[in-house]
């Protein structure tokens, strides 16, 4: 407590600061101190002097010690090594620091990647563990000022344009190293207004010109507008703080560059890390705490002291998958965990015969689009697959009316499929092709960029291309281009995922995609639904699911002998909400579901949240492990039960395992037996002839609720729900 009472947080650190060498190691955010000195008395009173020379009286309350066993006990050591990254010189950019002297420029595309380092401390199994990894921030080096310029010059109603661009970017401003969210353009506000300070009202102008010695030289530009964050209102800052875009710098990428393939090339050649310079910048990192005078003082303050190495544990390596295809051929997966050569001399596992499809294409672009067909039937005759001469519809144009005109002529004929042809990446046009295919005729299509088909003095490859597509279209017409292993019968695999809408913010589509049993169908289930930011998610998947079941006993006569359950885009946070809710009403209406069918026992459910989004690296003798490896010790929770899974092999950078969290297992299986379920399901992605990051329930699950996020804006038909048909 503070007598008189001191309401800025920054004048409340100060005179703490004056007692520091009372506390030894201290840890004030304004409120609660954390010292590494017991102070051995109830309460201590402190005295010093504010800037009038009035005496401040500080009343220190001892309210307890934090024990080992505390969880308040992990937040207190982050802060601490926080606090000691301080002296790196480094700048914090959201939660992150960054090392903006050794930025990497890419003049071409007016860019800087700014290398960094992610952190936390926690309670692993055995030990209190560091997980530190390396991060890189996109710094854009033109001027907020410079992309209002640009949408003036491209657009009449500039202002919405600008808006548009930048309202929800992060800035930096670098006369302070700071970031702001922006939320806000106000264009009746100039440089030239003026706002109130201690000293009278000054204009921005002045006050830059005064504070930072900075000339700002567009006197008529709109002000910047952005909310204060928590800590600005603990920190006194509760009004909006206003920006100037001609000094304000944008962070990360835009869409249009995120589409530029060279510059993500360019981004990747710097970012991409390999095993090697990854493990040796962590040493690095580690090198410079120990040997920054300032960071050293804070861990010494605290007794605390970081490992020199790496941290090593077992783990183990799971057996390689046979991937089936038809008349009993088989292949076995090697390190590289690819089986597209295969296709070469096989056949695929079920094959569908195309009868009736269409093409619809631009009429300048019917020679490209003729000769990727003739491509296409000459990959599915190597694979024994039967695809008749397509009809071709040839459009006028590539409006978008052209194509909702075309797609209904074709859809008259009742065709299983169509193929559309498109000049680019316009996702206007997707959309509209989409949601007449998807939401409006309820037929499969296959959309073609004729950069992809008929690539500008390439042809070498294109073979290839063909052979996926047509994989693809079988897999949406319920065929399986392969099938894997399964040791068991009688049971349904499902995925979960959620995608927030591109359109409204405060929307998202929750999408569940079941599996039939694998060894007697090649049919899925799929479902979407839509729900507000933040709603409880329990309803819409016990909806679904019971509608996944329904469909189950349809094909086989009876409900799944075991359900595997795999729940994709939950944060830590939500992780909790998950248990109580989620399972609660999933577990409770599936027993009641079975109950009712006679089989007292209820259902057999693992419930596993995955998670792609992890800071954990793991090495093998300074290079990536191989596809299949398990660690389920050392790294892992001790409340949890966990594990990691090595299911990809990348051939640049370093591979990332996912994260496994078993939140609920009736199956009656042993740990290991999941494991291996896991990662036979991650063999059966139907995009891509090798293994993915997460189960292909789960892959399914979040490009369905992209696309519906993204393109669709609604549930798609229901006539659709066995299909593949968002691949």
């Amino acid at each position: 407590d503070f007598a008189p009472d001191v309401d800025l947080i920054r004048a409340r650190r100060s005179y703490i600061y004056e007692h520091r060498e009372l506390f030894g190691g201290y840890l004030f955010d304004g409120a609660m101190l954390f010292t590494s000195t017991n102070l051995n008395t109830p309460t201590k009173e402190l005295y010093c002097k504010n800037k009038e020379g009035e005496p401040i009286q500080i009343k220190v309350k001892n309210v307890g010690e934090i024990k080992v066993t505390d969880i308040q006990l992990l937040q207190v050591l982050n802060l601490i090594l926080r606090r000691s990254m301080e002296g790196l010189n480094l700048q914090l950019v959201g939660r992150n620091f960054f090392d903006p002297v050794a930025k990497i420029c890419v003049p071409n595309h007016k860019l800087e990647i700014w290398p960094g380092y992610t952190t936390s401390i926690r309670q692993h199994e055995q030990d209190i563990l560091l997980c530190a990894e390396i991060t890189h921030k996109i710094m854009r080096t033109d001027t907020l000022l410079q992309i209002l310029i640009k949408c003036s010059q491209e657009s009449g109603d500039y202002q919405s344009q600008f808006k548009k661009e930048v309202v929800g970017m992060v800035v930096l401003t670098d006369y302070n190293n700071k970031t702001y969210r922006i939320d806000d353009v106000d264009f009746n506000q100039t440089p030239m207004s003026k706002f109130n300070t201690s000293k009278g009202d000054v204009s921005y102008c002045d006050y830059y010109q005064q504070r930072y010695r900075l000339n700002i030289r567009d006197k008529k530009q709109p002000l910047l507008v952005s909310r204060p964050t928590e800590k600005n209102i603990r920190g006194g800052q509760s009004e909006f703080i206003m920006l100037i875009p001609e000094l304000s710098r944008a962070t990360g990428l835009n869409d249009e560059m995120k589409n530029n393939r060279t510059l993500m090339r360019a981004i990747a050649d710097h970012t991409r890390l390999a095993p090697e310079p990854r493990i040796e910048r962590l040493r690095m990192f580690h090198r410079r705490l120990d040997g920054a005078q300032s960071s050293q003082e804070v861990l010494k303050s605290w007794n605390l002291q970081l490992d020199t190495k790496l941290i090593e544990l077992p783990g183990r390596i799971l057996k390689n998958e046979n991937i089936l295809f038809a008349n009993n051929r088989k292949y076995t997966c090697d390190k590289n965990a690819d089986w597209n050569r295969e296709f070469r001399n096989n056949s695929m596992f079920v094959q569908k015969e195309v009868r009736r499809w269409y093409v619809i294409v631009p009429q300048r672009f019917s020679r490209e689009a003729n000769d990727f067909v003739r491509l296409m039937r000459q990959a599915a005759n190597g694979m024994k697959m039967n695809i008749a001469e397509p009809r071709i519809m040839e459009m006028p144009d590539d409006r978008n009316p052209s194509y909702a005109s075309a797609i209904e002529t074709a859809c008259n004929s009742d065709p299983q499929i169509l193929v559309i042809v498109v000049a680019n990446d316009n996702a206007e046009r997707y959309s509209c092709i989409k949601k007449k295919c998807i939401v409006d005729r309820a037929i499969p299509s296959q959309v073609l960029n004729l950069r992809t088909i008929a690539p500008r003095g390439k042809t070498s490859g294109l073979m290839s291309v063909a052979t996926k597509v047509v994989i693809q279209i079988n897999a949406k017409l319920l065929g399986a281009p392969w099938m894997i292993e399964l040791p068991m019968q009688g049971l349904m695999t499902v995925g979960f995922d959620v995608c927030h809408s591109a359109r409204d913010s405060l929307k998202s589509y929750g999408a569940l995609v079941a599996t039939m049993d694998l060894r007697q169908s090649t049919s899925y289930f799929s479902a979407v639904t839509e729900h507000l930011k933040g709603q409880e998610l329990s309803n819409e998947i016990v909806l679904n699911m019971n509608k996944a079941l329904k469909k189950y006993r349809e094909a086989h006569g009876a409900l799944p002998e075991r359900i595997l359950f795999f729940r994709d885009g939950v944060g830590d946070g939500q992780l909790q909400q998950v248990v109580d809710n989620e399972i609660t009403s999933l577990k409770q209406k599936l027993d009641q579901i079975y109950i009712s069918a006679g089989i007292e026992r209820g259902c057999r459910l693992a419930f596993i949240v995955v998670s792609k989004r992890i800071n954990t690296r793991l090495f093998v003798m300074a290079n990536n492990p191989q596809p299949g490896l398990v660690v389920d010790d050392v790294v892992t929770l001790p409340e949890r039960y966990d594990f990691f899974l090595v299911s990809q092999s990348v051939r640049q950078g370093t591979v990332s395992p996912t994260s496994y969290n078993v939140i609920h297992d009736s199956m009656g299986f042993e740990a290991d037996k999941l494991q291996i379920l896991a990662y036979k399901m991650t063999h059966m992605y139907y995009n891509w002839s090798g293994t993915c990051r997460v189960p292909a329930v789960c892959q399914y699950a979040h490009k369905l609720a992209f696309m519906v996020a993204q393109y669709l804006h609604r549930a798609p038909s229901n006539a659709l729900e066995s299909q593949l048909y968002f691949l």
